[in-house]
């Protein structure tokens, strides 16, 4: 009798966990807040809002209408660090929701799920560290999601494409250089030797999965900010643990939020990992891990 009431408690404790996790922890759309002393001393502040994985679908109305607002936080620069699609149909909803930001000036970088379409994957397989990149290289599909109009629509309003390439901004009186790779996680990633920009007031490295070869090459390189996004922040973790799994070869406890990468013999590099603002239609659930949006102050 004392058995099945301990086993009668656990189930119920189980099943809370995920109620909890699938119908109000996914939707609890959380703002982090982090300064980041990259300038130089006596730099005006530069804010940039980090956005990653949006993951939309078109019925999301709740996640557009908090993506919408975000716009009054008046950033001086939008990251976008990937997969902004779950759904063949969702590209309107993202231009909508991301609305006025798409004026302010930005960055971008796609993921998976900018070009192919969510499937269902074996949870266990990801716990234990599965990538789901295809051996031998990138996934043997066509993609058939509307990368190619997304990408139409953000340049058109001005944002700036860092699929594997250097370009720069003046943002806030301060010159940014940037290097960006598309989705390491699908080995589509170029890099390449070119130290970051001596002239530059800030290098700034941009990728949507933040595997270990790219954080490694950058630092090395003298990128001194790094931003990246694809982990979810574990998107399933355990209170007073953290994640139990990031979906690529960086170490759980930097499985969001910011610190720093370091190469034996280079000066560190920080960087942001986002936990992303959506989640696989195929898995609609987080779990002591909120679905946010980061504004990064940058300060002397």
């Amino acid at each position: 009798m004392r058995v099945r009431h301990v086993l009668g408690g656990a189930a119920a404790a189980s099943a809370a966990a995920v109620a909890w996790g699938a119908l109000i922890e996914v939707r609890a759309f959380t703002l982090r807040e982090f300064a980041v002393p990259v300038l130089a001393p006596g730099s005006r502040p530069v804010r940039i809002l980090h956005l990653s994985d949006a993951h939309m679908l078109p019925s999301q109305g709740r996640k557009q209408a908090w993506l919408r607002a975000l716009a009054d936080l008046e950033p001086d620069l939008v990251v976008n660090t990937g997969d902004n699609l779950s759904h063949v149909d969702a590209l309107p909803a993202v231009l909508d929701a991301y609305g006025p930001l798409l004026d302010v000036p930005g960055v971008f970088v796609f993921g998976s799920n900018d070009y192919f379409s969510p499937r269902p994957k074996n949870p266990v397989r990801y716990l234990l560290g599965g990538t789901g990149v295809a051996s031998g290289g990138a996934w043997q599909r066509v993609p058939d999601l509307p990368f190619e109009q997304m990408r139409e629509a953000f340049t058109g309003r001005g944002w700036v494409d860092l699929t594997n390439r250097h370009d720069a901004l003046t943002v806030g009186g301060q010159r940014l250089a940037f290097v960006g790779v598309d989705d390491p996680h699908l080995e589509y990633d170029v890099l390449d030797d070119a130290p970051a920009d001596p002239g530059a007031d800030l290098a700034i490295g941009v990728a949507h999965a933040p595997y270990l070869r790219v954080l490694d090459r950058w630092n090395t390189l003298g990128y001194r900010l790094i931003l990246a996004g694809h982990t979810h922040g574990g998107q399933l973790c355990l209170p007073y643990v953290g994640a139990l799994a990031t979906n690529c070869d960086l170490d759980t406890a930097r499985a969001k939020g910011l610190h720093t990468h370091r190469v034996p013999g280079h000066e560190p590099s920080w960087m942001h990992v986002s936990a992303g603002l959506g989640t696989s239609p195929y898995a609609p659930i987080r779990f002591a891990c909120r679905p946010e949006a980061t504004l990064l102050t940058l300060t002397g």
